[in-house]
């Protein structure tokens, strides 16, 4: 008896995995590593004026992965009056996800900046104000998460951080 109960169980869990293979999801499994890249610039390192005020002002390639729902910040901490937020989208769905040059996340909803656009705002600090960094955060958020409405720049970006559960950050610099 044990060992028909044994067999009825791995073809039950056999039947499981066929079918979440067959499935053609493309979410990552929840506990698959939450990341943020760029092919246009490594972490750490300068970002191509293509992307700041000197050059088109274009939001940079990005590809990540989430395994749960996600929110991308993108801010500079190095601000002479704080932290000013170039760029927030929020809704960002579960699984890998990619832009390219002057792309907005599918499915994803811009939220106001600090300037109170919804828009990506580029690298853009003052002359002679030193190298800044630019922290582009990929939050992952619980898949229930609804952030409270009329929030934008700092504060939208604090309560979205305070809700994550993870993050993953690519940082890259520019000066003026």
């Amino acid at each position: 008896m044990n060992l028909t109960l044994r067999r009825i169980g791995v073809a039950v869990g056999g039947l499981a995995l066929v079918l979440a293979a067959g499935s053609g999801a493309a979410h990552a499994a929840p506990d698959a590593p939450l990341t943020i890249s760029s092919p246009a610039f490594a972490d750490g390192a300068p970002i191509p004026s293509l992307y700041t005020c000197k050059g088109q002002d274009l939001s940079p390639p990005l590809t990540w992965s989430a395994p749960l729902g996600a929110a991308l910040v993108v801010d500079d901490p190095d601000a002479p009056g704080g932290t000013y937020v170039h760029w927030i989208v929020i809704g960002l769905a579960p699984g890998s996800g990619s832009i390219s040059d002057g792309g907005t996340p599918r499915g994803g909803v811009t939220l106001p900046n600090s300037t109170g656009q919804s828009l990506y705002g580029g690298p853009c600090p003052p002359p002679g104000s030193g190298v800044h960094h630019y922290r582009f955060t990929l939050y992952q958020l619980p898949n229930d998460y609804q952030l409270p409405g009329g929030l934008a720049g700092v504060q939208a970006a604090q309560t979205i951080a305070g809700a994550a559960t993870a993050q993953a950050q690519l940082t890259g610099t520019f000066s003026r």
